[in-house]
C-alpha cells in the first residue's frame, strides 16, 4: 500500500538568499518544511511569499544550540556565506560551521533522516587545478581572514562523512560555486549584488586587483534544481559540485552589468583581498552523469532577472 504522509523537511538557514529558495520549492513539491534561522544574516522578508502556508513553519533558532524535531530530511544552509558577513563574526561562522553541524547530524540520526550539506568551492581555496573536481584537495590558508569559512566548511564535510561511516546515515554533499539571484542581499558584499547595486545608483563599479580573476556564476534556481536532485538521488552521497561552467572575468561582469543597467557608472580599481582565488570554475561532470544536471539559464539571462528584482525593492 502506498504510504502517501507528506514528507517533513527541515531547512536551516531558511530565510536566507539559498533557504528561502529552497523552501519555497519544497512547498511546491508538496513537502512540509519547517524553516529554521537565527536571522543574523537572513530576513523574513525572503519568506514572506510562504509564511502564511499551512505546510510552513518558522523558527528562530542558532543551530549551535540543539533542537529537538521529527523529521525526513535535513537540509543545512545554516552559515553566513558573503565575505563580509563571515569576516565580521569569524569565531560564530566556525561554531555554526563545527558544533551546528554536530547537532543536526545528532538530529539525522535519532531520525534516522537523510541529511545534506551545502558545502562550498572555498573548500578548494585558491586552486591549483583549473577547472575544479570533486577529487581535488584544495590550495586553503588554514589561518587567514577566510579561514572561518573555508576550513569551517572543510571540517563539516568531514563531520558528514564521519557521520555516515559510524552512524549509517544517509549524508548528501554538495559544493556550490558563485549563485546569485532575486534575495540576494544588496550590501552582502557579493560581486554581483555589489555591481548591479552600484550601477543603479550611478556609483563606480568597485573591481578588485586587475580584475582579471574569474569567477563562474550559477543562477538560483539552478542551484536549488541541483540541490534536490541531489538529495532524491538514491545512491550518491556526493560531494558534488554545483556551478555554472562558464566562467568571465571581473572586468567582463563589470561591463555586462553596465551594459544591462544601461548605467554611466565607471570602472575603479582597489587592493585585491587576502587569500582571493585567482580564478573559480566548476568541472559538473560527476553532476551532469548522476544527476543528469546541468544549469539552463544563461549569465544574461540570470542578470537580467536579478537586476529587476533590485530594481523593485528600490
Amino acid at each position: 500500500m502506498k504510504n502517501n504522509k507528506k514528507k517533513t523537511i527541515l531547512v536551516t538557514g531558511a530565510a536566507g538568499f539559498l533557504g528561502s529558495h529552497l523552501s519555497q520549492t519544497l512547498l511546491e513539491k508538496g513537502c512540509k518544511v519547517i524553516g529554521i534561522d537565527n536571522l543574523s544574516s537572513g530576513s523574513l522578508l525572503n519568506l514572506e511569499a510562504i509564511r502564511n502556508s499551512q505546510e510552513f513553519k518558522f523558527i528562530e533558532h542558532d543551530i549551535t544550540d540543539r533542537i529537538d524535531i521529527e523529521c525526513n530530511e535535513i537540509y543545512n544552509l545554516a552559515c553566513p556565506a558573503s565575505p563580509v558577513q563571515y569576516q565580521n563574526n569569524p569565531i560564530e561562522t566556525l561554531k555554526t560551521n563545527v558544533i551546528g553541524v554536530c547537532n543536526l547530524l545528532e538530529l539525522a540520526v535519532e531520525n534516522r533522516a537523510k541529511i545534506f550539506q551545502a558545502s562550498t568551492s572555498e573548500v578548494y581555496g585558491d586552486p591549483l587545478e583549473h577547472p575544479q573536481k570533486e577529487s581535488y584537495w584544495g590550495n586553503v590558508n588554514p589561518i587567514g581572514i577566510r579561514s572561518c569559512y573555508d576550513e569551517g566548511k572543510r571540517c563539516a564535510e568531514t563531520l558528514f562523512f564521519d557521520y555516515q561511516r559510524e552512524h549509517k546515515i544517509e549524508i548528501r554533499v554538495a559544493r556550490i560555486f558563485n549563485t546569485y539571484g532575486p534575495k540576494m542581499q544588496s550590501e552582502d558584499g557579493r560581486v554581483v549584488s555589489n555591481f548591479i547595486v552600484q550601477a543603479l545608483s550611478g556609483k563606480p563599479l568597485t573591481v578588485y586587483g586587475e580584475g582579471m580573476q574569474t569567477r563562474s556564476f550559477c543562477f538560483v534556481d539552478d542551484l536549488i534544481r541541483g540541490f534536490v536532485l541531489l538529495m532524491d538521488n538514491e545512491k550518491l552521497s556526493g560531494p558534488v559540485n554545483l556551478g555554472n561552467p562558464s566562467e568571465f572575468t571581473m572586468i567582463e561582469l563589470a561591463k555586462k552589468i553596465i551594459s544591462l543597467t544601461s548605467s554611466n557608472s565607471e570602472i575603479i580599481f582597489k587592493d585585491l583581498p587576502q587569500d582571493d582565488p585567482k580564478m573559480r570554475r566548476p568541472d559538473i561532470d560527476l553532476a551532469t552523469q548522476k544527476l543528469g544536471w546541468s544549469p539552463s539559464i544563461s549569465l544574461d539571462e540570470g542578470l537580467k532577472k536579478t537586476i529587476n528584482y533590485f530594481m523593485e525593492i528600490g
